[in-house]
């Protein structure tokens, strides 16, 4: 296909058949490259920075997509996913001050996943221009304050170099506008309500703000149950929940009017939940202590806790205080469990990520020579399925984070948290992203520091006092990133101690669908916080409602 480009080229421009036949015979042909020509638009009044981003996704693939489910057939958007990553291609350059009005070239052979763009089989396609102002296209996707382009519907290759102009800037998300069509009815009913009784927390962090040089905020917030009253005598038990990747402080009110209507219809008994923002510009924190992020677990238990505990009627004892997440919040609550078992009463951790490094999702990171893209027999490493089909690769998931930018992937959050800091001053990479070779100095350094089975092992003496018994662990058979083989792995080492825990293993049940129960799909998560409860007040006659 490069050869078959390049003698057009040639021939229109009146050089002879023959001398490109001599220049194939004697030197390897370089790639036509594809540029496109992007503006911002005359109607922005300020200069723009930010990564630029090139989608193009085959036309009669994004039509059928437009057309699923009673669609209109129209293509208003060109985005890409994990879950299917090389149906679009994707090409990126930084930029810095465009002005408006003024262009840039971007290379689409330059940066670019799957392929460079001048390897793409020619056709229809549809292409979109996004300029991911904040840098964390990876974490968010495009959000409030980015630009766009229209999309533009182009046969490639393109005889002239396309022109695309950023037109629109993307709204701002509000906390609270939730969609209805993504709410229960219980949700929906209680939902005015469940705001009133919400309150946002603005921290900000000495510990973080010490480290960083600059005020760090802690932020998330605190639901109040039904009936709560700041002068009454009682306590009230109190969840401190956090989120998976990709979510915030935005998509944590979602969950708090959730809780609040379950807690309202007496689905979920009367407890405080403190719904913990955990994202920042290098993807989720974790609250583990880290020498690149800082120390969010110290800055949550001795400087954020005391103070919602001096502010709220909490119950300040170690078994009024529980902890709950699910995916990357799976993992934090697992680690500040065993960090700080002083501190929680239980943990109560679903599709956790991975908890014994010698399963880094399907991968043995101790391994001699460990390669996180290749088997041993050459075969390519899964990370992405759906019940028994391979969605996507490791390979082509890191790859594809790296062209979106270096900022706040799933990949390079990891980093973030368990990496020692590097010569540059950011987090040494787990991995070689061309080769998927493993660094084994830096997972030395990941098992000292954050292998939870690991830490376990050699410190259940003196751990398991405060840790006995407060383990709870939930991930589904089919999970879609393969956590549950770490699960296994971390049963096994709790069970050679002979600790108690609690580890299920749910039949069939994806990353995604873990929570559902017969029809509720928060099933799970309310049986949760009864087993919470009955922990809290033993003596309690209130019991779940399938208990009476």
């Amino acid at each position: 296909m490069r050869h078959c480009h390049l003698l057009s080229a040639l021939l229109g421009s009146g050089l002879l058949l023959s001398t490109a036949v001599f220049a194939r015979d004697t030197a390897p042909v370089a790639p036509v490259h594809r540029f496109f020509h992007v503006q911002l638009g005359t109607a922005e009044t300020q200069p723009a920075s930010g990564r630029l981003l090139l989608f193009a996704i085959a036309a009669k693939d994004a039509e059928a997509a437009a057309n699923e489910h009673g669609g209109d057939g129209k293509v208003d958007e060109v985005d890409t996913s994990p879950f299917f990553p090389t149906q679009t291609a994707v090409a990126a350059r930084e930029v810095i001050r465009l002005a408006p009005g003024q262009a840039v070239d971007v290379d689409a052979d330059e940066t670019a996943f799957p392929q460079a763009w001048s390897q793409l089989p020619a056709g229809d396609y549809y292409v979109q221009a996004v300029l991911d102002v904040h840098h964390d296209y990876n974490y968010h996707g495009r959000d409030g304050g980015d630009l766009v382009s229209k999309v533009v519907k182009l046969h490639l290759p393109a005889a002239a170099m396309p022109d695309l102009t950023l037109t629109d800037t993307l709204p701002e998300r509000k906390a609270w506008d939730i969609p209805k069509r993504y709410m229960s009815e219980t949700t929906l009913k209680h939902f005015d309500e469940a705001r009133q009784h919400t309150q946002a927390i603005d921290f900000v962090s000495p510990a973080l703000s010490a480290f960083w040089g600059r005020p760090i905020h802690m932020r998330g917030w605190v639901m109040l149950p039904p009936g709560y009253d700041p002068k009454a005598g009682a306590t009230y038990p109190t969840v401190y929940y956090t989120h998976g990747y990709g979510g915030d402080a935005d998509t944590l009110a979602g969950s708090a009017a959730m809780v609040y209507g379950a807690t309202a219809e007496k689905q979920m008994p009367p407890m405080i939940w403190v719904f913990l923002d955990q994202s920042s510009p290098t993807g989720t924190t974790e609250f583990a202590d880290s020498v690149n992020n800082g120390p969010w677990g110290v800055a949550l238990t001795t400087e954020l806790i005391p103070q919602l505990e001096k502010t709220y009627r909490m119950d300040a004892r170690p078994s009024g205080r529980f902890l709950q997440g699910h995916s990357s919040g799976g993992w934090a609550t697992l680690w500040l469990q065993t960090r700080y078992p002083k501190i929680f009463g239980g943990t109560w951790s679903t599709s956790p990520d991975p908890s014994d490094f010698h399963d880094f999702t399907g991968v043995d990171l101790y391994a001699p020579h460990a390669n996180v893209y290749r088997k041993a027999d050459g075969t390519a490493y899964p990370l992405v399925r759906d019940h028994g089909k391979v969605l996507a690769t490791f390979q082509q998931f890191a790859q594809l984070e790296r062209v979106m930018g270096p900022y706040g992937g799933q990949m390079a959050s990891f980093e973030w948290v368990f990496s020692p800091k590097g010569k540059d001053g950011r987090p040494q990479p787990m991995f070689d992203r061309d080769t998927g070779d493993v660094n084994p100095t830096v997972v030395d350094y990941w098992r000292d520091h954050y292998d939870i089975a690991y830490r376990l092992q050699l410190h259940w003496q003196e751990l398991a006092p405060n840790l006995d018994g407060r383990i709870h662990l939930y991930v589904g058979t089919a999970d879609t990133f393969y956590l549950d083989g770490a699960a296994h792995r971390l049963k096994a080492v709790l069970d050679g101690l002979h600790a108690k825990s609690d580890i299920r293993f749910i039949p069939d049940r994806t990353h995604f669908d873990l929570y559902r129960v017969g029809d509720d799909r928060r099933g799970l998560l309310k049986d949760i916080s009864w087993q919470m409860y009955a922990v809290a007040r033993p003596h309690s006659t209130l019991k779940a409602p399938s208990q009476h």
